[in-house]
């Protein structure tokens, strides 16, 4: 295979692994023009279209999707085949390709990145963040960050968090108008805040715990959201209670008052952020290094 062949098909999987020229452009480090010209050769070179393309998506073809299927493995075993030959001790370098929970993009990634940046400037970190599950290793993701209950298989796990608290929380303007709900049961008269999943579209049930019993509660309200931006100013601004992890916001609302902490005997706790990656791939330097940042353990370093 030629220079320019293995070029080609390297930038084929990765506009498919992104499903956006933009991104793969970014990633390969190419202009958005170049990458095009580049799949325009690789699809003439096979006298077949590859792509489906719109101003807003662009996602494969049948054959593109029997190509992509067969290369991509071919592709990544490859980059594992290079970072396992030149050893732990290589330098970190390269792109790391990161699929992260936003919650854990702001509470764990992004109070580090100068730290890391300064510390790796060979090293592109690339991170999208997803609140829906993914596929990260079918993806081609190089790690993804998710809270432990939904490991894949085949992952190897790195716990950068502990474990969560699940608060029940409400504005004390709600609650002097509607009352405290002293069991789960009582939310069945309470407008309720509700999360729904990003990709399967489901409304997320309320799972509470005490002496051993397990309630799963669905309620009602005016507002749902798949993103903490939207439900916490809800619940600060009187519209029903909800039901989260107990994150920085929350956290300072309870602080200051803005905030009332309700049915705090059923609350329980939930698995914390974990890292995870392929444990069929040889680890990248610039992921040994990404996970010693997360886990603060380059305070050593410069910063």
């Amino acid at each position: 295979m030629r220079g320019s062949d293995f070029a080609e098909l390297k930038a084929f999987v990765a506009v498919v692994d992104r499903a956006s020229f933009a991104r793969a452009a970014d990633h390969l480090g190419l202009s958005r023009s170049a990458l095009s010209q580049t799949i325009r050769q690789l699809e003439s070179r096979l006298g077949v279209r590859l792509l489906n393309r719109t101003t807003r998506s662009v996602s494969p073809t049948e054959p593109g999707r029997r190509l992509h299927e067969r290369m991509a493995p071919l592709l990544r075993d490859m980059d594992d085949a290079v970072a396992q030959a030149v050893g732990a001790n290589a330098r970190a370098a390269g792109t790391l390709w990161i699929n992260t929970l936003s919650m854990a993009a702001k509470k764990v990634i992004a109070p580090r990145l100068g730290r890391f940046v300064h510390a790796h400037p060979d090293v592109v970190l690339d991170i999208v963040i997803e609140d829906g599950l993914s596929d990260i290793a079918g993806e081609g993701f190089d790690a993804g960050i998710r809270v432990g209950a939904r490991l894949q298989k085949d992952m190897v796990a790195v716990r950068l968090t502990p474990d969560f608290e699940l608060l029940a929380v409400a504005s004390p303007d709600y609650l002097a108008k509607h009352g405290e709900p002293k069991t789960p049961d009582d939310l069945h008269r309470h407008a309720c805040i509700n999360w729904r999943f990003p990709g399967s579209g489901k409304i997320a049930g309320w799972e509470f715990k005490k002496k051993g019993k397990t309630v799963e509660f669905f309620g009602e309200g005016m507002v749902i959201a798949n993103h903490q931006d939207i439900v916490v100013p809800a619940a600060l601004q009187g519209l029903g209670v909800l039901y989260a992890y107990n994150d920085d916001e929350i956290a300072e609302a309870l602080r200051d008052g803005r905030l009332k902490r309700v049915l705090a005997d059923w609350s329980p706790t939930v698995p914390g952020l974990y890292l995870y990656y392929s444990s069929r791939r040889h680890m990248l330097p610039a992921l040994r290094a990404f996970i010693d940042c997360l886990l603060d353990r380059d305070i050593g370093q410069e910063s």
